[in-house]
This record gives C-alpha cells, sequence and structure tokens, in this order.
C-alpha cells in the first residue's frame, strides 16, 4: 500500500516548517501572513504530491464536518428533488456536502433518518417535517443542533424556518377560476394536521366565501397511503354528477399528477369539460394541449434561503429567523373558459 502523503512530506519538499504548510492547507495564509511566493510553491508541491487531507482528522480539529443532513418528503417527487438540487449546488460553494434522506411522510422512518445522520456528525439539517414530528422538532432545539425547517412548521414551535404563503397560494387561484367563470369549483387536498395543508384548504374556502359560493364548497380530503384510490373514487363522483362548468384546484404536485391521470382515463377535455389548476407544475404540464395552469413556489429562494439561514446557525447566531415567501400564478387556457 502506499504511503499517505502528510504535511510533513510537503514541508521536506518546499524546505519549510510544518506549521507554515499546516496553515496554507487550511486556509490561513492571510491570517498567519504567509508570503504569497511560500504559498505557490506549498499548494503547488501538494498538488505534485497528490495530497489528499485526512477528512477526520480535520473534522475533529476544526469540530465539523462541513456536512448538513437534508431530509424530505420524497427525493423522487419532482418538487423535492428540484429544492434538494438548490441545496446542493449552494452548500457546494460554501464547501458543504449534502446526505438525502426521504422520511415518505413516516415519523418513524423521520426519526431514523436524523438519528443516522446525527451519528455522521453533520453540523446541521435543513427538514421538511412529516405528521407526528413535532417531538423530534423538539428535541432537536433542546440539544441545541442547528436547523432550518423548509415547506412546512410547527406553530407550536418559535425555530427558524422557510415556507410558502399557502393561504395565498389557494386563495388567488380560486379567485383566477372564478373569475374566469367558474362557479363549482372542487379542492383536491391531503387530509393532515400539518400546518401548510390547512391553510391551503383555508385559502380555497376563504376565496369562495369572499365570492359569495360558500354553498359550492367542495372539498376532497385525500388520505396520503390512498391517494390513487381517493382520487378516482371522487373523480367517479365528479364525472356522474354532470355539473357544468366545474374546475378542480390540486393542493400538491402529485395530486395533480395523479388528477391528470384520471382526467386522461375518464377522456374528459380541458377546459371544455373541466378546468383545471395545479400546483408545482412540471414537465407533464406542459404537454397537455391547452398547457396547465399552476401555482409556482419560488423554488430557487427557499432553497438558497434556507441554506443560508442554516449556516448562520452553524456559525454561532442565535437569531430565529422565519421567512414566509410569496407564490405565483402561471396562468394558461386550462383555467379559463
Amino acid at each position: 500500500m502506499q504511503k499517505r502523503v502528510s504535511l510533513k512530506d510537503i514541508a521536506n519538499k518546499v524546505g519549510v516548517s510544518i506549521a507554515l504548510v499546516s496553515y496554507v492547507i487550511n486556509g490561513q495564509e492571510k491570517e498567519k501572513r504567509v508570503g504569497a511566493e511560500v504559498v505557490k510553491k506549498i499548494r503547488q508541491a501538494a498538488e505534485e504530491l497528490n495530497y489528499q487531507p485526512n477528512q477526520i482528522a480535520r473534522s475533529l480539529r476544526m469540530n465539523s464536518t462541513q456536512t448538513i443532513g437534508l431530509i424530505v418528503a420524497d427525493i423522487a417527487n419532482p418538487f423535492f428533488g428540484q429544492l434538494a438540487r438548490i441545496i446542493e449546488n449552494k452548500a457546494s460553494k460554501h464547501g458543504y456536502t449534502v446526505i438525502f434522506g426521504s422520511s415518505d411522510e413516516d415519523q418513524f422512518k423521520s426519526e431514523s433518518l436524523i438519528n443516522t445522520l446525527l451519528n455522521r456528525q453533520v453540523d446541521g439539517f435543513i427538514i421538511v417535517p412529516t405528521e407526528g414530528t413535532i417531538g423530534q422538532i423538539r428535541s432537536l432545539v433542546k440539544r441545541k443542533i442547528p436547523f432550518v425547517l423548509l415547506d412546512r412548521y410547527f406553530p407550536e414551535i418559535n425555530v427558524s424556518h422557510v415556507v410558502l404563503d399557502n393561504h395565498k397560494a389557494t386563495y388567488d387561484a380560486t379567485v383566477q377560476l372564478i373569475e374566469s367563470g367558474y362557479r363549482e369549483i372542487t379542492l383536491f387536498a391531503y387530509n393532515l394536521s400539518l400546518v401548510h395543508m390547512k391553510e391551503r384548504i383555508r385559502g380555497y374556502k376563504e376565496a369562495m366565501a369572499d365570492q359569495n359560493l360558500s354553498e359550492n364548497v367542495h372539498l376532497i380530503e385525500i388520505r396520503p397511503e390512498y391517494y390513487q384510490k381517493d382520487i378516482s373514487e371522487a373523480f367517479d363522483e365528479i364525472v356522474a354528477s354532470k355539473k357544468r362548468k366545474r374546475a378542480l384546484v390540486f393542493a400538491t404536485n402529485a395530486l395533480s399528477v395523479y388528477g391528470l391521470y384520471c382526467i386522461q382515463k375518464r377522456s374528459l377535455k380541458i377546459p371544455g369539460d373541466i378546468g383545471f389548476f395545479g400546483f408545482d407544475g412540471g414537465e407533464s404540464f406542459d404537454l397537455f394541449d391547452p398547457p396547465l395552469s399552476f401555482v409556482q413556489q419560488p423554488l430557487e429562494e427557499m432553497g438558497k434561503e434556507s441554506f443560508d439561514i442554516l449556516l448562520s446557525i452553524i456559525n454561532g447566531s442565535n437569531r430565529i429567523t422565519q421567512v414566509m415567501m410569496s407564490p405565483s400564478l402561471v396562468i394558461r387556457n386550462s383555467s379559463k373558459e
């Protein structure tokens, strides 16, 4: 086995002290006032010798592993996949590696992921919390583990989070459909206690009430574990009712995509037979004729902001930062009569 190149090897090659090499390798050359010519020689020698830093020793010395844990509901979901990529790119620019995990909306899997990542000594977490995990978040607070909640939060706990204005998202989408002439509007939403879903339901209901359409509220709450079955049965009911000028609003990307499957399966025309307003968009939305309307979340800003907040906490900030970002509507012909 080839001997691992050490700081001493670099020092011997350049003809300087080990301490001087250490300053340069660890990026302290300016602080320690190492001359530019010496810095150049040390870095050149390190490259020629193919020096690879001992990350374990470096982590122990700096009390940091330069890694963060990112726990989302489902990394295969395009929404969370895009968020993860944005966070990974941002973290990389600051020298951090991101370790991903999917909770699958399961509180026990979430707990296992947190414990596994803590054992790997991540410097902090960005977490999309699932139902039933408020105790896990409180435990992180008690243990003073740096973390930021993303996409969802618990109103009962005063911690840093980055979320969407979910009330505004469905309120604006519903109003747009009403202004286009629709009166029978159905919202598909998950049956969850999480505040982001409650706020999306509230936004829809308030939009209907403000337009004097409270009697037309039609909320279909979908069980996450049976979402395909529940949506299919709801569509059977909607088709059987034969109500004219009906439009559908979907509270998540996954619900939107399966809703589109049900629309195609029943040969319903958009917007001829039914109006459509989805959530988050995606490639499938562009393939339909006409292209589909959707609520757009500011993913780039949400991902970058969550990392910036986490980094400040890792670096010692005690400030609690809570950010609520505004959605925008991508309005196309699917939501126009």
